[in-house]
């Protein structure tokens, strides 16, 4: 898989050549390009911003250096180019999959004000982790490689990992425990040490729809349930009775 980064400070990006991340790279998994559009300017001050027309605070990115790099990353236009900017649609691991099969993406990191509204046509989707603003896109574009790049063959030990855990199903996680038995008064369930598959696997989903319930309604909301999910449910809503939990 291939990612193209447009950002004003590449060297923000070390924390990709290593871990797992790292590895893939040596391996030929997974590739990094770099555009700086200081590189694609013309003036000696490798000027990028500008202040807005109209007035306002703060400086806005300028379209030409912007675009410049872009292109040089993708001048067939064959990557996904994705705009990082808070006003973008929230990233959820439906778009890290999707991404993951594209193969070829080109991210493009703001700083300062902003982007110019003229940027936005040369890029396909706008995304953001959430309502919130930070300094600049690079750790953003850090994040939707740690997410896709993991979903790639080869790139972790194994892919089948990613298949049970959080929102990869719409549900959060069940609990996972290891090794010891019992730490500080807190033991593993017993359900987990009996050897039933059918028992682990129902605690296991069980845990998984109490959490989504209780930490994410807004995800459970969503969730398509079946006849056996609607009957843990009714387990879990005696439980919240006080009846107790047999299973903990």
């Amino acid at each position: 898989m291939r990612y193209g980064f447009v950002t004003l400070f590449p060297e923000l990006f070390s924390a990709i050549d290593h871990g797992l991340l790292g590895r893939a790279k040596t391996a030929g998994l997974l590739r990094y390009d770099f555009a700086n559009p200081r590189d694609f300017t013309s003036d000696r001050h490798r000027t990028v911003d500008d202040t807005p027309y109209g007035g306002g605070s703060g400086m806005v990115l300028m379209p030409g250096p912007y675009v410049d790099a872009i292109e040089s990353l993708d001048p067939s236009r064959a990557a996904r180019r994705i705009l990082l900017t808070p006003q973008g649609r929230r990233f959820e691991q439906a778009d890290a999959r999707r991404l993951a099969a594209h193969g070829d993406v080109v991210l493009v990191c703001g700083r300062y004000e902003g982007f110019d509204e003229r940027i936005r046509p040369f890029c396909d989707e706008e995304l953001s982790l959430g309502d919130f603003v930070m300094l600049g896109g690079e750790l953003a574009a850090m994040t939707v490689v740690e997410a896709t790049a993991r979903l790639r063959p080869g790139v972790i030990g194994n892919l089948d990992s990613t298949v049970e855990e959080s929102h990869s199903s719409g549900a959060l996680e069940y609990p996972q425990y290891t090794r010891p038995l019992e730490y500080r008064g807190l033991e593993v369930p017993e359900v987990l040490r009996s050897g039933n598959h059918a028992a682990i696997e129902r605690f296991r989903r069980k845990e998984s729809l109490r959490r989504t319930r209780d930490r994410r309604p807004d995800l459970f909301a969503s969730l398509e349930l079946d006849k056996n999910d609607r009957k843990i449910l009714a387990e879990l809503d005696r439980e919240a009775a006080g009846q107790g939990d047999p299973e903990r």
